[in-house]
């Protein structure tokens, strides 16, 4: 059974920073692939970016591109999400997820972590 734990969330103040962690555990094969989702109040689970176990591998939402940076600690099974720049509009809950394949989209992953929430104030 795979798990994950996210980590790090918080208030901050836009134009800051903050580093999201995700510890898995659990068969390794069953999570060639990690991403980080959000969900806003009243709106849908959307993607914000995934990562191979290799690393060679990353996607990310364009409402991110070049603000956030996903990277991956194999040997403590550990996947960061490095948020700079952040917006009012980067409020959410953020999910941690493990699946086989890397893709954009909420349904190829099959464990989720809790979330935990992050709040960007103007």
């Amino acid at each position: 059974q795979v798990q994950l734990v996210e980590s790090g969330g918080g208030l901050v103040q836009a134009g800051g920073s903050l580093r999201l962690s995700c510890s898995a555990s659990g068969p390794t094969f069953r999570y060639n692939a990690m991403g980080w989702f959000r969900q806003a109040p009243g709106k849908e689970r959307e993607f914000v970016a995934a990562i191979t176990w290799t690393g060679t591998r990353i996607y990310y939402a364009d409402s991110v591109k070049g603000r956030f940076t996903i990277s991956r600690d194999n040997p403590k099974n550990t996947v960061i999400l490095q948020m700079n720049s952040l917006k009012p509009e980067d409020t959410a809950v953020y999910y941690c997820a493990a699946g086989p394949v890397l893709a954009t989209v909420a349904a190829a992953y099959g464990y989720w972590g809790q979330g935990t929430q992050v709040t960007v104030s103007s």
